[in-house]
């Protein structure tokens, strides 16, 4: 359970949305803070079961009507919520670096790509088309339908408060579903502006809901019987939480977990370019993305050499503060808490025998001292059984790693028990088709650092970095958010060709 707000402590309530209105929560809250400052800026309402209930009762009340307007209407609404959240841009940045602590470009930037998810949906018309075949036999005529399932869910992290809902909403409501998102309390505003901006763009009510909250929330929605389909990002322990739970009671999970992203630098490689990289992402939003390049794998000792002592200096420099201010490169994690769990990582590889490079534990910022802040570490030959190169640190650490040889590396990557992303930095096109070709990794980069796909493709890890059958968003999107029906048609030309068949029908 979510630490609980005094009664004395003055903060702005965060409510639900519920059937198109915002509603005041009627129980618990917790505090929501600016990571910069380090103050409470809001209390979040945790749902109990009953206010889950509401807001699933209205997605499924709105779902007949929703799932019946003709494709072209939906996507006539994705089209005007894009164009709001263009028109609005600025200010949802804002509200995420705010409450989650990321710079202000960043935030930028993840709107733009959650943006891209909308583009596509735009498309739904096309997307839901089926297949059709005339004359399969002697007058009769098959063909393929997709249609939605009903009530479907989100439960999204407090990385990307904008983009991972992004990622799952605009295509499931494009497909005919409703929806109620579940976002992270550290940074829940951000659902309520999208919720505004929906029905603006002229969504009915009740076929977008949000309800904050915690645990409680989120079994109560995997518990409800009317909910068919739950999509899920988060780390790797929750991600198995969601789907066994989830599976268990009939509904079609999503859960995509946590990440280890190696990048093998070859010693072929333009280390001004691979260095750069590097720092951007390893310490972009200080490094808690699941696609943060959080191991480098140097090949050979000399490149080793070489890229630790281009690498120092530009960690030492980072530019570290408030996100707000338009020219840090860097801001604060996301909680306190966050903050001591990376310290505690540090400090165990130091034990462990890692080369700190740099040492970003205990870095002040003027002007923010109670912010949540670390500077960025840089762990020189770290191995595979120590518990930072192993273990998920979802902060501004990278760890480097030295191997012989291109084999060595593969095999390092291979051997982990995480398959989200990777990347390889080389000017050798033989090893870069290797590369993408035999590693055990569900996205791959070559010289691109962080290897998101496009809207139109789709997003997801392999081995303990997803669980289920379907990515996210693109066309596996489509395939999430409907089911598929087959219709068989025979017309009768005339009551002589009617009759009883007992044989299995054939041509």
């Amino acid at each position: 359970m979510s630490a609980q707000l005094s009664p004395t402590t003055a903060a702005a309530p965060i409510s639900h949305y519920i059937n198109g209105r915002l509603q005041l929560g009627h129980g618990a809250s917790a505090p929501s803070y600016n990571p910069a400052t380090g103050t409470v800026i809001g209390a979040v309402a945790l749902a109990s079961a009953d206010e889950v209930d509401l807001a699933v009762q209205a997605a499924e009340a709105a779902f007949s009507a929703w799932s019946q307007t003709p494709p072209l209407k939906r996507a006539r609404v994705m089209f005007r919520f894009k164009e709001l959240i263009e028109r609005d841009l600025d200010k949802l940045a804002a509200t995420i670096t705010r409450e989650h602590g990321k710079v202000l470009s960043d935030a930028k930037g993840e709107l733009v790509r959650g943006l891209e998810v909308v583009e596509y949906a735009c498309g739904i018309p096309e997307l839901l088309k089926g297949e059709y075949t005339e004359q399969i036999a002697n007058g009769i005529d098959a063909w393929t339908m997709r249609q939605a399932l009903g009530v479907c869910v989100g439960i999204t992290p407090f990385n990307f408060p904008a983009m991972v809902p992004m990622w799952m909403f605009p295509m499931a409501i494009a497909c005919g579903n409703t929806f109620v998102l579940k976002p992270s309390e550290r940074d829940p505003s951000t659902a309520l502006l999208l919720a505004q901006l929906l029905k603006e763009a002229g969504l009915p009510d009740g076929v977008f809901n949000v309800v904050q909250g915690d645990r409680t929330a989120v079994d109560a929605l995997l518990d409800h019987p009317k909910v068919r389909a739950v999509s899920f990002v988060g780390s790797t322990p929750i991600a198995e939480y969601i789907y066994a739970r989830g599976t268990s009671r009939g509904k079609r999970v999503q859960a995509l977990g946590g990440a280890k992203n190696h990048m093998i630098v070859m010693p072929d490689a333009d280390l001004d370019k691979t260095v750069d990289a590097l720092i951007g992402a390893g310490y972009g939003a200080a490094g808690e993305r699941c696609m943060a390049i959080s191991v480098a794998v140097a090949v050979g000792e000399k490149t080793a050499d070489a890229l630790v002592a281009r690498l120092t200096p530009k960690v030492q420099a980072l530019r570290i503060g408030d996100g707000m201010d338009p020219q840090i490169e860097m801001g604060p994690v996301v909680t306190a808490q966050h903050r001591d769990k990376i310290t505690g990582y540090i400090d165990d590889g130091v034990a462990a025998g890692a080369q700190l490079a740099v040492d970003g534990r205990g870095h002040r910022v003027a002007g923010c001292e109670q912010g949540f802040f670390l500077g960025g570490s840089l762990f020189d030959r770290v191995t595979p059984d120590m518990r930072i190169y192993k273990e998920e640190i979802f902060g501004p650490v990278l760890c480097v790693v030295r191997v012989p040889d291109f084999a060595s590396a593969l095999k390092l990557i291979d051997e982990h028990e995480y398959g989200n992303g990777t990347a390889i930095f080389t000017r050798d096109g033989h090893v870069a088709r290797e590369f993408a070709h035999r590693v055990q990794v569900g996205m791959i980069g070559i010289n691109v650092p962080i290897p998101v796909p496009m809207a139109f493709h789709s997003f997801g890890g392999w081995k303990k970095s997803l669980m289920g059958d379907h990515h996210a968003h693109g066309p596996e999107a489509v395939r999430f958010y409907t089911r598929q029906k087959a219709v068989t048609q025979r017309w009768l030309a005339n009551e002589a060709d009617a009759g009883a068949q007992f044989a299995m029908p054939t041509h």
